[in-house]
């Protein structure tokens, strides 16, 4: 029987596990891998109500991390929420002491689905180290809002163009003013692609980002290029969006 490989997140938890490193789990196990999780936020709330965060310390971090590589093979992980672009400067840097190969796909969740601001636009503004992140990761994954904080004194299509220079960008459609649902794909070899919607009835899910960026995550693990990666994973996302009418979505 073949092994599943390991996945690792990174995330904070949500107790009503739609969203942050529990949904990663469901995701990650759902698509046939095996789901390793890091605790970076202890979060106080449900799908439809954010309260506020505790962060849990960069060395505590470290340590479950650390404990983690000394017992499996790990050579792709997902990032979500993470104090400030300090702490996950850190943390990339960490990872790549234990594998200078390994692949990250970061999600960079600046605020949540019910409008908890994570980290705010003039730290965003002031912090010279989102450039030097990009450079050290396989893959960002914003939705149309948090693409323009991360480069506010730019255009969106400056910061594609800016962004793809130094990493691969899957820019999610779910907040489009048009065309809602169409997302694309930007690589650092020049390459576009748009992926349409093809579900329908879909119903807003809390947490959606986290599951597309770990199923994302998951195929690439299973040996899936990067186009294919995407593809499936943003069918996987949309099956669940469809899974029923609540915010929170079932896996399958």
């Amino acid at each position: 029987m073949r092994m599943r490989p390991n996945i690792l997140t990174i995330a904070g938890f949500d107790p009503s596990g739609g969203a942050g490193y529990t949904s990663d789990i469901k995701t990650i196990e759902a698509l046939k891998g095996y789901g390793l999780a890091v605790c970076t936020a202890n979060t106080i709330q449900n799908d439809v109500t954010f309260k506020t965060c505790y962060w849990v310390d960069i060395e505590v971090i470290k340590d479950q991390i650390s404990l983690l590589f000394d017992r499996f093979e790990i050579t792709y992980v997902k990032i979500g929420i993470v104090q400030n672009w300090s702490v996950l400067d850190q943390i990339i840097d960490f990872l790549l002491k234990k594998n200078a190969t390994i692949k990250i796909v970061l999600d960079p969740v600046l605020r949540s689905s019910s409008d908890f601001e994570f980290h705010t636009s003039s730290s965003l503004i002031a912090n010279e180290l989102l450039d030097s992140i990009l450079d050290k990761i396989y893959l960002l994954t914003p939705n149309f809002i948090e693409i323009e904080k991360l480069f506010p004194n730019k255009t969106i299509e400056q910061t594609i163009a800016h962004i793809s220079r130094k990493t691969n960008l899957f820019l999610k459609g779910g907040h489009r003013e048009e065309a809602v649902g169409k997302d694309e794909l930007y690589t650092v070899q020049g390459m576009h692609y748009v992926f349409n919607p093809k579900e329908k009835n879909l119903s807003e899910k809390h947490g959606s980002g986290c599951i597309l960026s770990s199923a994302i995550t998951t195929y690439l693990a299973l040996g899936f290029p990067l186009l294919k990666a995407c593809y499936r994973g943003k069918r996987y996302t949309e099956k669940l969006l469809k899974s029923n009418k609540s915010l929170l979505a079932y896996h399958r």
